[in-house]
C-alpha cells in the first residue's frame, strides 16, 4: 500500500511581467525528500511560496498533506516548517526570545528537542541576532522550524553561503528530522551536491518549466557518457536519447539519457570504437538537461 502524498501540484502556472511559471507538475510521498534544482530565477522559490500559500497560482491545483491550497491554508500551515535563506529574525532580540515566541503559538513545540538543537548547532540562547554570523542565523531559523516538529519542512536555499562544516550540520539535521517516516522535506538549491546527498526525488527546473523529474536512482542510473574513437569519421547512430555530442578529431564523447546496455553496440555496429562508458554526477546530468532544453527552445524559435 502506497504512502499518502506530502505534496501534489498539478498544472501550476503563474505569470509575471518578467517571468512565467508554466504547467508545473510535482508530487512525492510522505516520509521522503524532494529536491528542486535550478539556476537562480528558474522558478524554485515561486513553487515553494505557492506550496506555502504565500503566492496564488493563476492556474493549477495544490494539495499539501492532503489539504487543498489555499482553501485549507490555516489547517495545514501549523504542520509546515518554512526556512528561507532571506528570512529575517528580530535583530535586537535573542534566540531565547524567538524560541519563547514560537512556543507560545505552536502547541507542537518540543522544548527538549529545541535544547538539543542548541547544543548540536553550538548556539548561545542569550546571544542577540544582530551579533550572529550568516551561518548562525540559518541554524537559528532552522531550529525554530524543527523544534515545532512539523510534518513537512519547506526549505528555500537553506545552505546558500554556508561554509562546508555548517552546511554539513544543517543537512545532517534535515535528515534527522525524517526519523519519523511521516515527515517530509521539500527543498530547493542550486548546489547539486546537497540535493544528491539527501534527496529521494529530484526535479530539474529551468526557465519556469520542469524539464525532468524522477527518483534519484533513476537519474543516476539513466545517464551515461560514452568515450568513443571514430577512426573513419562514421556518422553517429540516430538515437533519440543522445543529449550532447562533443568531438575533437577522431575522439568523441556522447552523453545519453535513458541508458540501456544495448547502446554501446549501436555505436560498434556503426563502425565506432567504444573506449569507455562513464556514469555522470548529478551536476553533469543537470547541465545536460539544461543544454538540451536550451537547444529545444532555440529550435522552437526558429
Amino acid at each position: 500500500m502506497s504512502l499518502p502524498l506530502a505534496i501534489e501540484c498539478s498544472g501550476l502556472s503563474k505569470q509575471y511581467s518578467h517571468f512565467n511559471l508554466q504547467n508545473v507538475d510535482l508530487a512525492f510521498e510522505q516520509g521522503s525528500v524532494m529536491g528542486l534544482v535550478g539556476p537562480n530565477g528558474a522558478g524554485k522559490s515561486t513553487i515553494l511560496r505557492m506550496v506555502m500559500g504565500l503566492v496564488t497560482p493563476d492556474r493549477g491545483s495544490i494539495k499539501v498533506l492532503g489539504h487543498s491550497m489555499p482553501a485549507e491554508l490555516v489547517a495545514v500551515k501549523r504542520q509546515i516548517g518554512f526556512v528561507a535563506e532571506d528570512m529575517r529574525l528580530y535583530e535586537s532580540e535573542t534566540i531565547q526570545f524567538h524560541m519563547e515566541f514560537v512556543r507560545s503559538i505552536f502547541d507542537s513545540w518540543d522544548e527538549a528537542y529545541a535544547q538539543t538543537l542548541l547544543r548540536r548547532f553550538e548556539l548561545n540562547k542569550d546571544q542577540k541576532i544582530k551579533g550572529m554570523s550568516h551561518g548562525q542565523r540559518i541554524k537559528s531559523t532552522l531550529l525554530l522550524a524543527l523544534a515545532r516538529r512539523p510534518k513537512l519542512l519547506v526549505l528555500d536555499e537553506p545552505t546558500t553561503g554556508l561554509d562546508p562544516a555548517i552546511r554539513k550540520e544543517v543537512l545532517d539535521e534535515m535528515m534527522n528530522a525524517l526519523a519519523d517516516e511521516t515527515h517530509s522535506i521539500l527543498f530547493s538549491s542550486h548546489n547539486t551536491l546537497d540535493i544528491e546527498q539527501i534527496s529521494d526525488y529530484i526535479t530539474f527546473i529551468y526557465g519556469g518549466r520542469v524539464i525532468e523529474s524522477r527518483n534519484k536512482e533513476d537519474f543516476m542510473d539513466g545517464w551515461r557518457r560514452l568515450r568513443l574513437t571514430n577512426m573513419h569519421n562514421s556518422p553517429l547512430p540516430d538515437l533519440p536519447n543522445i543529449k550532447e555530442v562533443q568531438q575533437s578529431g577522431r575522439l568523441c564523447s556522447v552523453t545519453v539519457n535513458n541508458y540501456a546496455e544495448s547502446i554501446p553496440g549501436e555505436f560498434v555496429s556503426a563502425g565506432i570504437q567504444v573506449d569507455a562508458v562513464e556514469r555522470l554526477t548529478l551536476e553533469e546530468i543537470f547541465l545536460g538537461n539544461v543544454n538540451s532544453a536550451k537547444t529545444i527552445n532555440k529550435e522552437s524559435v526558429i
